[in-house]
């Protein structure tokens, strides 16, 4: 899954992000096919999620808008990539799992 020949870069142009998100995309610049991941816009979400999750959302040129959510807090999350979706969502549910 990694190789540092094919590193992405994380983009931190905010400078608040969701508590644990930065980690997670830490890792997943590492990962095989992850061009560059920039966090985008927070905003308050109606429901509790009480751990982080990020769901892949829809296709952007050149990869995909994921949405990550904690407590109420959204952000969005734009990925550019080789990868399909599927192989994103799996890429995320191993990140966020260990």
């Amino acid at each position: 899954m990694t190789n540092s020949d094919d590193r992405g870069r994380l983009v931190l142009n905010h400078s608040t992000h969701l508590d644990g998100l930065i980690p997670i995309l830490e890792r997943l610049v590492r990962c095989r096919g992850i061009r560059t991941v920039t966090p985008g816009v927070i905003g308050r979400a109606k429901g509790h999620v009480p751990q982080l999750k990020v769901r892949v959302s829809v296709p952007i040129r050149g990869g995909f808008k994921a949405i990550a959510r904690y407590g109420k807090t959204v952000q969005e999350v734009f990925v550019l990539t080789t990868l399909s979706k599927g192989e994103l969502e799996t890429t995320l549910a191993q990140l966020l799992n260990g």
